[in-house]
């Protein structure tokens, strides 16, 4: 039983490179779509990662276009501080895509208006925060998503 996590275009490369290690820890398969806002190369992705990235499931796409395009048929949710509905309300299965936004703005704008019912939120109980850091907020939602399957 495996989750999916898809980070769309991607800008900080020690985010990444974490999140490939909590998709190899969870038994998760990482989905990256470009543009990046770093060199796959890059050794602060690499450090982050440390020597764990070759054994990371992780599919590379273009463009967003490709990614929907090439996983039309997978069951998405979505995850954005504009969400309505708390994660823990995502109802999780196997296979399950989770798609995160980049670190600076989050989602575009037209995916969340154009899947509203599919948009969740980490609830945040704190003014003076806008966000949760990208890498925390994936090992929040997989890690509930597992308890939820119990894995």
């Amino acid at each position: 039983m495996a989750l999916n996590i898809v980070l769309i275009e991607p800008e900080i490369p020690n985010n990444t490179g974490n999140i490939g290690r909590l998709a190899l820890a969870s038994g998760s398969n990482l989905h990256l779509v470009k543009p990046f806002g770093f060199k796959i190369d890059d050794s602060r992705l690499k450090r982050a990662g440390l020597d764990y990235w070759k054994h990371l499931s992780v599919t590379y796409y273009e463009s967003v276009d490709e990614f929907f395009d090439k996983n039309k048929s997978e069951t998405m949710v979505y995850l954005s501080s504009h969400g309505e509905k708390n994660h823990w309300d995502i109802p999780f299965k196997d296979n399950l895509f989770l798609i995160f936004g980049k670190e600076s703005v989050g989602l575009p704008k037209n995916i969340i208006n154009n899947q509203i019912d599919s948009v969740f939120k980490i609830p945040i109980f704190s003014k003076h925060v806008r966000s949760l850091n990208i890498a925390n907020a994936v090992s929040i939602v997989v890690y509930d998503g597992l308890k939820q399957l119990q894995i």
